[in-house]
């Protein structure tokens, strides 16, 4: 029992990545660790808006059952942004015969997990958050003032260190709040969009990596509105200026700890290889999770800073994969196509399920590319929401990664959300994203 709780929540991750569950008295502790409070398995297949899918069998066919809200093990987690005692309980779902339940994202990351296990393996994952800060305080979002001069920011600032120190009140609590909630940010930098900045999170065994990165954006968002801002991991929340994305690096180690990409050299070896074909294989019919929303494909466009291309290379960000330098003891891929609205479970899950799938195949990935991949002719994702949609349906790539009721029950939100969305203008869109991505 924590003491002197005000309010304690549990939550789990709806299919966009947003937290879903209940807030309950603090006398409530014992029966939240135990595993008994109960919320209806269809609330973590609600649209954007946390509305109902239409014709969800999770809702009317079945009777819209309950499941059990599973603590992660993680523990209760400080919400600093909210009071210095006001906590959440990180759940998963389990059905009513307390098996998992397979429309839960993170329950997608766990599947894949178990293949690795399987082979003696854990996968470590590391994660480079970007975002916004943003001034909302008007009709529309605008650049973010300069704290210490009070007027807008202009333009690209990269790495700077005077617009970091600008912000320090509100980069000093996002620290604190990381340390509290046992976060392992790192580096801070001012990134190339006006107001965009990136927290690179150290790198943990995988699922454990997931849940910091959900937990951080929250935080993020709680953060920025005690410092008068709003925070945003739109991809694109102003046209013209950078995209936001949100980067993985990903190692595999075997039971003695040996990193399993390593071979001595700088390419790596053949399991690496592996790996990275089975990426690039399942990286077009991966485009929904990596682009989960209308406006995600705002970002998908040439010259933007994004990678468009299905391609790899040593050392060279304009590719879809990056295989960074470093000692060959720390071999690792890192994965550069998703925005920043993405839900990191399922980003996580399509990633290394796609990995694992090479690996097992020996797939073989075509040459490295070097120079500028937005020169170079190579297969391009998907660039509208429409054909994304029906690609992850149909390819039987994501069916040997996702259970079928995970795909199913994506599918039916992301075609609501679409047919919704289109009623919206879109100089309005932002009134839907950009605190809920």
């Amino acid at each position: 029992m924590l003491p002197d709780l005000s309010s304690l929540r549990i939550a789990a991750s709806d299919l966009n990545g947003r937290m879903r569950g209940k807030r309950l008295p603090a006398d409530f502790m014992r029966k939240v660790e135990n595993g008994a409070v109960r919320m209806p398995l269809s609330v973590l297949n609600v649209d954007i808006w946390g509305a109902d899918i239409d014709n969800n069998p999770l809702v009317f066919e079945t009777g819209d059952r309950d499941g059990y809200m599973q603590p992660t093990g993680r523990g209760a987690v400080p919400m600093p942004w909210l009071s210095d005692d006001a906590y959440l309980m990180p759940a998963t779902m389990l059905k009513e015969d307390q098996t998992p339940f397979e429309g839960d994202p993170r329950r997608a990351l766990e599947r894949v997990l178990e293949r690795y296990a399987a082979k003696g393996w854990e996968v470590r994952a590391a994660a480079e958050m970007e975002f916004y800060l943003v001034d909302d305080s008007g009709e529309t979002p605008v650049q973010v003032k300069n704290p210490r001069t009070g007027r807008p920011l202009v333009g690209a600032n990269i790495l700077s260190l005077a617009e970091l120190d600008a912000f320090e009140p509100f980069f000093n609590s996002l620290y604190r709040a990381c340390d509290m909630m046992d976060i392992p940010a790192q580096t801070a930098i001012s990134e190339v969009g006006t107001g965009q900045f990136e927290i690179d999170i150290n790198h943990r065994e995988a699922m454990e990596a997931a849940d910091n990165a959900w937990l951080f954006k929250t935080m993020v968002k709680g953060i920025a509105r005690q410092h008068n801002m709003a925070a945003t991991f739109m991809p694109k929340p102003f046209a013209g200026d950078a995209g936001t994305g949100l980067h993985v690096h990903f190692s595999v180690v075997d039971r003695a700890g040996n990193n399993v990409f390593d071979d001595g050299s700088e390419e790596g070896n053949d399991t690496l290889r592996h790996a990275v074909a089975g990426c690039l294989e399942a990286m077009r019919a991966s485009t929904l999770v990596f682009a989960p929303h209308g406006p995600s494909y705002d970002r998908i466009v040439p010259g933007e800073h994004a990678p468009i291309s299905v391609c790899w290379g040593y050392e060279n960000r304009t590719a879809a994969i990056r295989i960074p330098a470093g000692p060959p003891a720390a071999r690792r891929i890192e994965h550069r196509i998703a925005g920043g609205d993405t839900n990191i479970y399922l980003h996580l899950a399509a990633v290394l399920g796609a990995a694992i799938d090479g690996i097992e195949r020996k797939a073989t990935p075509p040459a490295p590319i070097t120079g500028n991949a937005y020169e170079s002719e190579h297969p391009e994702l998907v660039t509208n929401w429409q054909d994304a949609i029906d690609l992850f349906e149909t390819d039987p790539l994501i069916a040997d990664i996702f259970h079928p009721r995970l795909i199913e029950n994506l599918v039916m939100t992301k075609r609501q959300e679409l047919r919704l969305l289109a009623e919206i203008p879109p100089e309005d869109h932002w009134m839907t994203y950009l605190e809920t991505v």
